[in-house]
């Protein structure tokens, strides 16, 4: 081989190298293009999803928050979606009755001030379309939250414990004249009512309760307009 001809075949390597390389990297940036375009519309779909939220808070001895739990879904099926968990430094090292089950979950809680909470869980709700928030005796938690006030609340409470709207309510529970039960309409008692399973307990971790009130949620298959009659703001 003359060495025009070497030069021709080196030529001929580096061009065919060159030209891969290229593919290479136009595939590389299709890929991240498709896969950043996914995620996109994953995003979009879980917010066009009319998303809601079930907030549930734990209190210390000074009536203080120290853990806010939240469970998202959509407001069709109300299947859980994602869950968040914020313990509130300074006022979880109060104590509280329910002190010893703020780690008992297994969502991993992210321990930070109230004001740091507060703005990472608006934030939270915010990216993801959130308008509603519902919760279990619902005053209390809005009373406890007044920086998420701005939001709309149901109060899930006002539904569940309801002869009119909660079709478990034996004929033998006593009711005030309203169709409200006279007692035994928390959430543990709703559950059991629902379920028949006695063996169920509220473990007041702040993130299992907002699960457990979603699934009150679920499992009596309302259409969410009638949550309409638990607004409280």
């Amino acid at each position: 081989m003359n060495v025009n001809s070497s030069l021709d075949f080196l030529d001929m390597i580096k061009s065919s190298a060159e030209k891969h390389k290229g593919k290479n990297i136009a595939e590389s940036a299709g890929k991240t293009a498709d896969q950043e375009s996914t995620a996109a519309l994953q995003k979009d779909a879980m917010i066009a999803e009319n998303l809601i939220a079930v907030i549930d808070t734990e209190t210390n001895w000074h009536d203080e928050v120290m853990s806010v739990g939240v469970a998202l879904a959509d407001e069709k099926s109300f299947g859980c979606l994602e869950r968040f968990y914020y313990i509130f430094d300074r006022e979880c090292r109060v104590g509280g009755m329910y002190s010893y089950v703020l780690n008992r979950t297994n969502v991993r809680g992210k321990t930070c001030s109230r004001k740091d909470a507060i703005t990472g869980l608006r934030n939270a709700l915010s990216d993801r379309g959130v308008k509603r928030i519902f919760a279990y005796n619902a005053k209390f938690d809005l009373g406890h939250l007044p920086e998420l006030a701005d939001f709309e609340w149901f109060d899930i409470m006002r539904i569940a414990a309801y002869r009119q709207f909660n079709p478990y309510i034996p004929d033998t529970a006593q009711c005030c004249k309203t169709g409200r039960l006279k007692s035994n309409y928390g959430v543990e008692s709703i559950t059991h009512m629902i379920t028949s399973d006695t063996s169920y307990r509220e473990t007041h971790n702040a993130v299992n309760d907002a699960c457990d009130e979603l699934r009150i949620m679920e499992l009596l298959g309302l259409p969410i307009e009638k949550y309409e009659c638990g607004r409280i703001n």
